[in-house]
């Protein structure tokens, strides 16, 4: 069997009712996310106000990641539609302090306080549509205790 390169790896968010255009605005609004594209569903896209989003590709720091309404091949939501589905991200940040209150404010919610774990400062949050987010330091390991 011939051998096959991977060249990335890039997460999708599937987003249960028809909310993608709002999860793309609280990831901006969040985490600084900057929209590098957008796909709207073609049959769709005259029809609405907001069409279904195939996916909109957006760039956090220098990660990327996908954000795309839960619907199926007609266009329409799927029944399996879950939130969040036990999907979590880590995210690194050189302040985890300012950047779990910046997505509160934003609206996310706290689901761990900031505090220290496996060396690293790391909090967490859960966004408006069931995501966990874990927020950590960037390299930053706690001292080692003197003996």
């Amino acid at each position: 069997m011939a051998e096959v390169a991977l060249l990335g790896f890039k997460p999708q968010l599937v987003v249960p009712g028809m909310k993608a255009e709002a999860a793309v605005r609280f990831y901006k609004a969040a985490f600084g996310a900057e929209e590098i594209g957008r796909v709207a569903h073609p049959k769709r896209k005259a029809e609405q106000e907001c069409p279904l989003i195939l996916s909109a590709e957006l760039k956090i720091g220098s990660s990327l990641i996908l954000v795309s309404d839960c619907f199926d091949a007609a266009g329409e939501e799927s029944a399996a539609a879950a939130g969040g589905g036990g999907i979590a991200f880590r995210l690194e940040a050189e302040d985890v302090d300012a950047a779990v209150k910046k997505a509160v404010a934003a609206g996310a919610e706290v689901m761990s306080e900031v505090s220290e774990e496996e060396g690293s400062l790391l909090g967490k949050v859960k966004d408006p549509f069931g995501v966990v987010w874990a927020i950590a330091a960037v390299g930053k390991k706690s001292p080692e205790p003197e003996a």
